[in-house]
Protein backbone atom coordinates (compact mmCIF):
# COMPACT_ATOMS: atom_id res chain seq x y z
CA UNK A 1 0.00 0.00 0.00
CA UNK A 2 1.39 3.54 -0.12
CA UNK A 3 3.33 4.91 2.64
CA UNK A 4 -0.25 6.08 4.78
CA UNK A 5 -1.74 2.89 4.74
CA UNK A 6 0.98 0.16 4.80
CA UNK A 7 2.54 -1.72 7.42
CA UNK A 8 6.19 -0.28 7.87
CA UNK A 9 7.85 -3.57 6.34
CA UNK A 10 5.47 -3.42 3.19
CA UNK A 11 7.27 -1.73 -0.25
CA UNK A 12 5.52 -0.04 -2.81
CA UNK A 13 6.36 -0.12 -6.14
CA UNK A 14 4.49 2.94 -7.65
CA UNK A 15 2.86 5.73 -6.63
CA UNK A 16 -0.64 7.43 -6.07
CA UNK A 17 -1.80 10.08 -8.30
CA UNK A 18 -5.01 10.85 -6.40
CA UNK A 19 -5.21 10.49 -2.85
CA UNK A 20 -7.89 12.80 -1.28
CA UNK A 21 -7.81 11.47 2.35
CA UNK A 22 -10.71 8.67 3.11
CA UNK A 23 -13.13 10.65 5.42
CA UNK A 24 -15.68 8.08 7.53
CA UNK A 25 -19.26 7.99 5.84
CA UNK A 26 -21.46 10.73 5.72
CA UNK A 27 -23.16 11.26 9.40
CA UNK A 28 -20.28 8.86 10.96
CA UNK A 29 -18.50 10.45 14.23
CA UNK A 30 -15.80 8.31 14.67
CA UNK A 31 -15.33 8.02 18.01
CA UNK A 32 -14.81 6.12 21.25
CA UNK A 33 -18.06 5.89 21.82
CA UNK A 34 -19.39 5.31 18.49
CA UNK A 35 -17.05 2.20 18.45
CA UNK A 36 -18.49 1.00 21.47
CA UNK A 37 -21.50 0.60 20.21
CA UNK A 38 -19.78 -2.09 17.57
CA UNK A 39 -19.35 -4.07 20.37
CA UNK A 40 -15.81 -4.36 20.32
CA UNK A 41 -14.24 -7.05 22.14
CA UNK A 42 -12.59 -5.61 25.16
CA UNK A 43 -8.73 -6.29 24.24
CA UNK A 44 -9.42 -4.11 20.89
CA UNK A 45 -11.18 -1.31 22.25
CA UNK A 46 -8.54 -0.80 24.97
CA UNK A 47 -5.58 -0.45 22.17
CA UNK A 48 -7.81 1.46 20.06
CA UNK A 49 -8.35 3.98 22.80
CA UNK A 50 -4.80 4.68 23.48
CA UNK A 51 -3.57 4.66 20.41
CA UNK A 52 -6.59 6.17 18.18
CA UNK A 53 -7.37 9.59 19.22
CA UNK A 54 -11.15 10.81 19.27
CA UNK A 55 -12.25 12.15 16.29
CA UNK A 56 -9.51 10.75 13.87
CA UNK A 57 -10.35 9.91 10.24
CA UNK A 58 -11.95 6.65 9.20
CA UNK A 59 -8.90 5.62 6.83
CA UNK A 60 -6.76 6.73 9.25
CA UNK A 61 -8.08 4.76 12.00
CA UNK A 62 -7.51 1.69 9.83
CA UNK A 63 -3.94 2.46 8.07
CA UNK A 64 -3.13 2.85 12.72
CA UNK A 65 -4.46 -0.62 12.93
CA UNK A 66 -2.79 -2.25 10.10
CA UNK A 67 0.55 -0.12 10.67
CA UNK A 68 0.43 -1.66 14.80
CA UNK A 69 0.30 -5.61 13.01
CA UNK A 70 -3.61 -5.34 13.74
CA UNK A 71 -4.53 -6.19 10.89
CA UNK A 72 -7.44 -8.14 12.09
CA UNK A 73 -8.93 -5.21 13.62
CA UNK A 74 -8.77 -3.15 10.58
CA UNK A 75 -10.64 -5.87 8.87
CA UNK A 76 -13.41 -6.41 11.55
CA UNK A 77 -13.35 -2.08 11.70
CA UNK A 78 -14.27 -1.93 8.06
CA UNK A 79 -16.58 -4.73 8.01
CA UNK A 80 -18.73 -2.84 10.83
CA UNK A 81 -18.28 0.61 9.51
CA UNK A 82 -18.55 0.13 5.78
CA UNK A 83 -16.87 1.27 2.70
CA UNK A 84 -16.39 4.95 1.10
CA UNK A 85 -16.73 6.79 -2.08
CA UNK A 86 -12.83 7.52 -1.83
CA UNK A 87 -10.81 5.73 -5.06
CA UNK A 88 -7.01 5.31 -4.38
CA UNK A 89 -5.15 5.61 -8.44
CA UNK A 90 -1.33 3.62 -8.46
CA UNK A 91 0.58 2.68 -10.90
CA UNK A 92 1.49 -0.89 -8.96
CA UNK A 93 0.82 -2.07 -5.10
CA UNK A 94 2.32 -4.43 -3.22
CA UNK A 95 2.11 -4.32 0.62
CA UNK A 96 2.48 -6.97 3.76
CA UNK A 97 -1.55 -5.95 3.88
CA UNK A 98 -3.85 -4.25 2.49
CA UNK A 99 -7.20 -3.02 4.38
CA UNK A 100 -8.70 0.23 2.24
CA UNK A 101 -12.19 1.60 2.83
CA UNK A 102 -12.67 3.06 -0.98
CA UNK A 103 -12.04 1.82 -4.27
CA UNK A 104 -8.75 0.84 -6.33
CA UNK A 105 -7.76 1.50 -9.54
CA UNK A 106 -4.26 0.02 -10.29
CA UNK A 107 -2.48 -0.01 -13.61
CA UNK A 108 0.03 -2.69 -12.72
CA UNK A 109 -0.47 -5.60 -10.23
CA UNK A 110 -2.02 -5.94 -6.76
CA UNK A 111 -0.27 -8.03 -4.03
CA UNK A 112 -0.32 -8.51 -0.07
CA UNK A 113 1.32 -11.00 1.61
CA UNK A 114 -1.76 -11.54 4.03
CA UNK A 115 -4.58 -10.00 3.14
CA UNK A 116 -6.41 -7.55 0.78
CA UNK A 117 -9.85 -6.43 2.74
CA UNK A 118 -11.21 -3.54 -0.05
CA UNK A 119 -14.49 -1.45 0.81
CA UNK A 120 -15.09 -0.70 -2.48
CA UNK A 121 -14.19 -2.34 -5.67
CA UNK A 122 -11.15 -3.37 -7.63
CA UNK A 123 -9.13 -2.66 -10.72
CA UNK A 124 -5.96 -3.87 -11.98
CA UNK A 125 -4.19 -3.68 -15.27
CA UNK A 126 -2.41 -6.87 -13.64
CA UNK A 127 -3.28 -9.51 -11.23
CA UNK A 128 -4.56 -9.86 -7.71
CA UNK A 129 -2.81 -11.35 -5.20
CA UNK A 130 -3.00 -12.37 -1.76
CA UNK A 131 -1.35 -15.19 0.72
CA UNK A 132 -4.37 -14.95 2.58
CA UNK A 133 -7.90 -14.02 2.13
CA UNK A 134 -9.25 -11.50 -0.68
CA UNK A 135 -12.59 -9.60 0.48
CA UNK A 136 -13.65 -6.73 -2.17
CA UNK A 137 -17.05 -5.17 -1.34
CA UNK A 138 -17.86 -4.66 -5.06
CA UNK A 139 -16.36 -5.87 -7.85
CA UNK A 140 -13.43 -7.36 -9.09
CA UNK A 141 -11.85 -6.92 -12.63
CA UNK A 142 -8.79 -7.62 -13.52
CA UNK A 143 -6.39 -8.05 -16.58
CA UNK A 144 -4.57 -11.06 -15.33
CA UNK A 145 -5.66 -13.68 -12.88
CA UNK A 146 -6.68 -13.71 -9.20
CA UNK A 147 -5.30 -15.30 -6.39
CA UNK A 148 -5.65 -16.07 -2.85
CA UNK A 149 -3.86 -17.80 -0.23
CA UNK A 150 -7.73 -18.13 1.64
CA UNK A 151 -11.16 -17.36 0.58
CA UNK A 152 -12.38 -15.15 -2.23
CA UNK A 153 -15.29 -12.90 -1.84
CA UNK A 154 -16.65 -10.20 -3.61
CA UNK A 155 -20.04 -8.15 -3.03
CA UNK A 156 -19.96 -7.73 -6.60
CA UNK A 157 -18.84 -9.72 -9.87
CA UNK A 158 -15.10 -11.17 -10.55
CA UNK A 159 -13.89 -10.87 -13.61
CA UNK A 160 -10.12 -12.28 -14.70
CA UNK A 161 -8.37 -12.24 -18.03
CA UNK A 162 -6.54 -14.84 -16.49
CA UNK A 163 -7.07 -17.91 -14.21
CA UNK A 164 -8.90 -17.48 -10.34
CA UNK A 165 -7.50 -19.89 -7.34
CA UNK A 166 -8.63 -19.75 -4.13
CA UNK A 167 -7.65 -21.64 -1.51
CA UNK A 168 -10.91 -21.40 0.50
CA UNK A 169 -14.06 -20.36 -0.27
CA UNK A 170 -15.15 -18.60 -3.41
CA UNK A 171 -18.20 -16.37 -2.53
CA UNK A 172 -19.48 -14.04 -5.40
CA UNK A 173 -22.85 -11.66 -5.50
CA UNK A 174 -23.25 -11.00 -9.42
CA UNK A 175 -21.04 -12.94 -12.39
CA UNK A 176 -17.91 -14.97 -12.39
CA UNK A 177 -15.74 -15.02 -15.08
CA UNK A 178 -12.66 -16.34 -15.95
CA UNK A 179 -10.73 -16.79 -19.20
CA UNK A 180 -8.62 -19.92 -17.85
CA UNK A 181 -8.85 -22.12 -14.76
CA UNK A 182 -11.07 -21.62 -11.79
CA UNK A 183 -9.63 -23.60 -8.66
CA UNK A 184 -11.75 -23.91 -5.78
CA UNK A 185 -10.49 -25.02 -2.79
CA UNK A 186 -13.65 -25.22 -0.85
CA UNK A 187 -17.04 -23.94 -1.19
CA UNK A 188 -18.07 -21.96 -4.29
CA UNK A 189 -21.15 -19.82 -4.47
CA UNK A 190 -22.54 -17.49 -7.06
CA UNK A 191 -25.27 -15.11 -6.83
CA UNK A 192 -25.16 -14.38 -10.70
CA UNK A 193 -24.17 -17.39 -13.39
CA UNK A 194 -20.07 -18.70 -14.57
CA UNK A 195 -18.31 -18.65 -17.28
CA UNK A 196 -15.20 -20.31 -17.19
CA UNK A 197 -12.60 -20.57 -20.26
CA UNK A 198 -10.89 -23.94 -19.16
CA UNK A 199 -11.24 -26.20 -16.18
CA UNK A 200 -13.43 -25.59 -13.29
CA UNK A 201 -11.96 -27.46 -10.05
CA UNK A 202 -14.32 -26.80 -6.74
CA UNK A 203 -13.52 -28.61 -3.75
CA UNK A 204 -16.94 -28.43 -1.84
CA UNK A 205 -20.58 -27.73 -3.18
CA UNK A 206 -21.04 -24.99 -6.32
CA UNK A 207 -23.89 -23.22 -6.03
CA UNK A 208 -25.17 -20.92 -9.13
CA UNK A 209 -27.75 -18.97 -9.09
CA UNK A 210 -28.14 -19.14 -12.69
CA UNK A 211 -26.25 -20.74 -15.17
CA UNK A 212 -22.57 -22.48 -15.09
CA UNK A 213 -20.55 -22.23 -18.09
CA UNK A 214 -17.41 -24.43 -18.54
CA UNK A 215 -14.80 -24.76 -21.61
CA UNK A 216 -13.01 -27.43 -20.40
CA UNK A 217 -13.46 -30.09 -17.75
CA UNK A 218 -15.36 -29.72 -14.96
CA UNK A 219 -14.45 -31.81 -11.38
CA UNK A 220 -16.25 -31.49 -8.28
CA UNK A 221 -15.77 -32.63 -4.43
CA UNK A 222 -18.78 -32.27 -3.75
CA UNK A 223 -22.97 -31.42 -4.68
CA UNK A 224 -23.02 -28.96 -7.33
CA UNK A 225 -26.56 -27.14 -8.17
CA UNK A 226 -27.52 -24.36 -10.89
CA UNK A 227 -30.74 -22.30 -11.15
CA UNK A 228 -30.45 -21.82 -15.19
CA UNK A 229 -28.27 -24.75 -17.45
CA UNK A 230 -24.99 -26.34 -17.14
CA UNK A 231 -23.21 -26.65 -20.27
CA UNK A 232 -19.51 -28.12 -19.98
CA UNK A 233 -17.24 -28.67 -23.06
CA UNK A 234 -15.51 -31.80 -21.68
CA UNK A 235 -16.30 -34.37 -19.02
CA UNK A 236 -18.31 -33.17 -15.70
CA UNK A 237 -17.26 -35.96 -12.47
CA UNK A 238 -16.83 -36.00 -8.98
CA UNK A 239 -19.51 -34.51 -8.07
CA UNK A 240 -22.20 -36.29 -5.54
CA UNK A 241 -25.86 -34.82 -6.56
CA UNK A 242 -25.99 -32.63 -9.78
CA UNK A 243 -28.90 -30.53 -10.67
CA UNK A 244 -29.72 -27.61 -13.08
CA UNK A 245 -32.87 -25.61 -13.45
CA UNK A 246 -32.69 -25.81 -17.00
CA UNK A 247 -30.84 -28.43 -19.28
CA UNK A 248 -27.29 -29.92 -18.76
CA UNK A 249 -25.21 -30.36 -21.62
CA UNK A 250 -21.88 -31.94 -21.40
CA UNK A 251 -19.57 -32.90 -24.71
CA UNK A 252 -17.88 -36.13 -23.06
CA UNK A 253 -19.18 -38.07 -20.36
CA UNK A 254 -21.32 -37.14 -16.80
CA UNK A 255 -20.39 -39.54 -13.96
CA UNK A 256 -21.79 -38.52 -10.30
CA UNK A 257 -21.80 -40.48 -6.86
CA UNK A 258 -25.35 -39.34 -6.68
CA UNK A 259 -28.91 -38.62 -8.59
CA UNK A 260 -28.42 -36.34 -11.36
CA UNK A 261 -31.46 -34.16 -12.09
CA UNK A 262 -32.27 -31.46 -15.50
CA UNK A 263 -35.43 -29.38 -15.03
CA UNK A 264 -35.60 -30.08 -19.15
CA UNK A 265 -33.07 -31.89 -21.24
CA UNK A 266 -29.88 -33.75 -20.72
CA UNK A 267 -27.40 -34.48 -23.12
CA UNK A 268 -24.11 -36.06 -23.30
CA UNK A 269 -21.35 -36.94 -25.82
CA UNK A 270 -20.28 -40.24 -24.26
CA UNK A 271 -22.05 -41.65 -20.86
CA UNK A 272 -24.06 -40.29 -18.12
CA UNK A 273 -23.83 -42.53 -15.15
CA UNK A 274 -25.34 -41.59 -11.69
CA UNK A 275 -24.22 -43.02 -8.64
CA UNK A 276 -25.21 -46.74 -7.49
CA UNK A 277 -28.96 -46.71 -6.23
CA UNK A 278 -29.36 -43.12 -7.89
CA UNK A 279 -31.72 -42.01 -10.25
CA UNK A 280 -31.38 -39.94 -13.57
CA UNK A 281 -34.02 -37.27 -13.75
CA UNK A 282 -35.03 -35.00 -16.80
CA UNK A 283 -37.71 -32.71 -17.69
CA UNK A 284 -38.40 -32.35 -14.23
CA UNK A 285 -39.72 -28.79 -15.01
CA UNK A 286 -41.98 -29.18 -17.78
CA UNK A 287 -44.99 -31.04 -18.15
CA UNK A 288 -45.03 -34.91 -19.27
CA UNK A 289 -46.13 -34.64 -22.73
CA UNK A 290 -43.88 -31.53 -23.24
CA UNK A 291 -40.79 -34.21 -22.92
CA UNK A 292 -40.61 -34.97 -26.18
CA UNK A 293 -39.19 -31.47 -26.86
CA UNK A 294 -38.07 -30.21 -23.41
CA UNK A 295 -36.98 -33.33 -21.73
CA UNK A 296 -34.72 -35.12 -23.88
CA UNK A 297 -32.12 -37.23 -22.90
CA UNK A 298 -28.98 -37.80 -25.11
CA UNK A 299 -25.95 -40.04 -24.65
CA UNK A 300 -24.07 -42.58 -26.06
CA UNK A 301 -26.67 -45.33 -24.77
CA UNK A 302 -29.72 -44.87 -22.47
CA UNK A 303 -28.57 -44.37 -18.55
CA UNK A 304 -29.09 -46.62 -15.98
CA UNK A 305 -31.85 -45.48 -13.92
CA UNK A 306 -33.16 -42.92 -16.15
CA UNK A 307 -36.47 -42.03 -14.09
CA UNK A 308 -37.73 -39.39 -16.17
CA UNK A 309 -37.23 -38.05 -19.81
CA UNK A 310 -37.16 -39.44 -23.28
CA UNK A 311 -34.33 -41.55 -24.34
CA UNK A 312 -33.36 -39.96 -28.08
CA UNK A 313 -30.14 -41.87 -28.37
CA UNK A 314 -26.33 -41.21 -29.19
CA UNK A 315 -26.04 -37.24 -28.78
CA UNK A 316 -24.30 -35.47 -31.42
CA UNK A 317 -22.59 -32.82 -29.04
Amino acid sequence: MPPDLAHPAAALEGHSSRHAGAQPPPGMEFTRQFLRAKNPCATGYRWFSRHVPDGSGYQEALDTLVQAGRVDDACWLLTQFGPTQEVLVLDTLDAEAIVFAGSLQVRGNVAADTVIHVGGSVRAGGGLRAGGAITVGGDIRVDGGVRAGGALQAGGGVRAEWGIEAGGDIRCGADLRAAWDVVCGARLTLQGSAFVGQDLIAQGAVECGKGLRVGGHLTGGDSLRAGQGVLVGGSLSGVVHLEAGWGIKVGESIHTAGAIKAGESLAAGQDIRAGEGYGVFAGLDVQEEAWPASGQVWAAERPAGLRSGVWMGPSAV
